[in-house]
């Protein structure tokens, strides 16, 4: 039963066909078997008292859809009573006092909280692999990377080891992982999940919180349990619940395929062609799909991105940067990120917001012709877990840490929500591959009825990892 989703689970325990005991043993036994070979969960809570939560839980009324379901939070968000270590040497062991906004409502909506998910340091590269607890696998070939950041949340959920996870999204963090092990991951229009009301709450708009589950309905209910404006934070959008809008199917809706950017963006061999065949196949469903040219200047794109976030990270991380101790246990890349950061003028950062207005106008013209517009989840198959980052794909020389994930950036720029739906298999390794779809602000609920129309129809988390996973 533990296959199941949230949603499929909670009418099992409404209906007195299993209890939140029976629920939480069976996902302890799975984590047992599982976990050690994919290093996905960590910092897992006292199995007793676990049991005892649940058994609580049973006893008590119910608080919400997620009552007595067990959850586990990714390791850059505070969780009271857990380590929040964001895969860093400078925080292994820091307990947090208090529950994130997002946590909070997780738990007010019944969940336990039995762990923490993994992640790259500080989040940073779309690779969870990191000095604290080392790298997550994936779960359909344990040589691969399980993307990132919200890898452990990824994997997690294909192996069964949980039903719904969080996950957060600057540079693709929510869609690569959820790509690479067969599940859905959504990015939700920015300012509807909110973050911390800590530092800077107006210029940095990059990064969001959202769901990642097996089903679209899961995500959606995920999604409106996580959402609602936090009124000590602007920009914060308030909407109604996209789980009772996502039935009625996608007749009618079009699709703006934009592949490879026109040839700018190096793919390895077979995701273009995976891809096109899973957009052909949502024709039959009743979707109409055009390919694009590239609609603005691939270069500007990345310069307006690779600036503003290096500004972002050099906000977050700058404190610990200038520190010369604690300097020493930031791995290369974030140091670079950060002295990036440091060094751009406030022209510099007004120009690569110029940018990403213009962006923002273009795509808001392709959003007048259609509904969606389309792009792969990721330019490479899961690479080589022991590696770092991929320095090439294809051949072809990768700059920086992040490069090879340029793909996700259109949608990471503007803010629009995207979700990356499981396209099939593939490549030397026949492993998965996703397809983001992408929507104007506020068209969430839209791009998860595509979403469900879609897994109606193929139900792709069903083909399960390999035996004993």
């Amino acid at each position: 039963m533990i296959e199941q989703g949230a949603l499929a689970l909670r009418a099992r325990m409404d209906a007195g066909e299993m209890s939140a005991s029976d629920l939480m043993a069976e996902t302890l036994t799975r984590i047992d078997a599982v976990n050690p070979a994919v290093n996905a969960i960590v910092s897992l809570r006292d199995p007793d008292t676990l049991m005892a939560e649940a058994r609580a839980a049973d006893a008590a009324p119910n608080t919400g859809w997620l009552h007595g379901i067990p959850m586990a939070i990714k390791d850059l968000a505070n969780a009271a009573g857990l380590p929040t270590s964001m895969g860093s040497p400078l925080f292994a062991g820091q307990v947090a006092a208090s529950d994130d906004i997002m946590v909070a409502r997780l738990r007010a909506a019944g969940a336990i909280i039995i762990g923490k998910t993994n992640t790259p340091e500080f989040g940073l590269g779309s690779h969870s692999i990191n000095p604290v607890f080392g790298p997550t696998r994936n779960p359909y070939d344990t040589s691969r990377s399980a993307g990132g950041s919200s890898g452990g949340a990824g994997v997690a959920l294909a192996t069964s080891m949980l039903s719904v996870a969080d996950g957060s999204d600057m540079m693709g963090s929510l869609r690569n992982p959820a790509g690479w092990n067969n599940v859905y991951g959504m990015r939700p229009s920015w300012g509807l999940v909110p973050s911390e009301p800590q530092g800077d709450s107006f210029l940095h708009q990059l990064s969001t919180n959202g769901p990642m589950a097996r089903t679209p309905a899961d995500l959606a209910a995920l999604l409106d349990t996580m959402a609602g404006a936090d009124p000590r934070q602007p920009h914060g959008v308030d909407a109604p619940p996209t789980l009772p809008q996502i039935s009625g199917g996608a007749d009618g809706m079009r699709i703006g395929w934009l592949g490879d950017w026109g040839g700018a963006l190096t793919m390895e061999e077979g995701i273009l062609d995976l891809c096109a065949d899973a957009l052909a196949q949502m024709e039959t469903l009743g979707v109409t799909t055009d390919a694009l040219n590239a609609p603005f200047d691939r270069d500007a794109l990345w310069h307006s991105w690779i600036t503003l976030r290096s500004w972002a990270v050099a906000g977050g991380l700058g404190v610990l940067h200038a520190d010369p101790t604690k300097r020493t246990h930031l791995k290369d890349t974030a140091i670079w990120e950060v002295e990036r950061g440091l060094a751009l003028s406030a022209m510099e950062v007004h120009r690569a917001s110029v940018t990403r207005s213009e962006w923002f106008k273009t795509a808001a013209t392709l959003f007048e012709q259609f509904d969606v517009l389309a792009l792969p989840s990721a330019q490479m198959w899961p690479f080589d877990v022991t590696l770092d980052w991929p320095r090439s794909i294809a051949g072809q020389a990768m700059d920086t840490y992040h490069r090879w994930m340029e793909v996700v950036i259109p949608a990471s720029l503007l803010g629009l929500p995207a979700i990356c739906v499981p396209a099939g298999f593939g490549g030397p390794h026949d492993l998965p591959m996703g397809l983001q779809l992408i929507g104007r602000r506020g068209s969430d609920a839209m791009l998860l009825r595509l979403a469900q129309t879609w897994h109606d129809a193929t139900n792709w988390p069903a083909r399960r990892p390999p035996s004993g996973m």
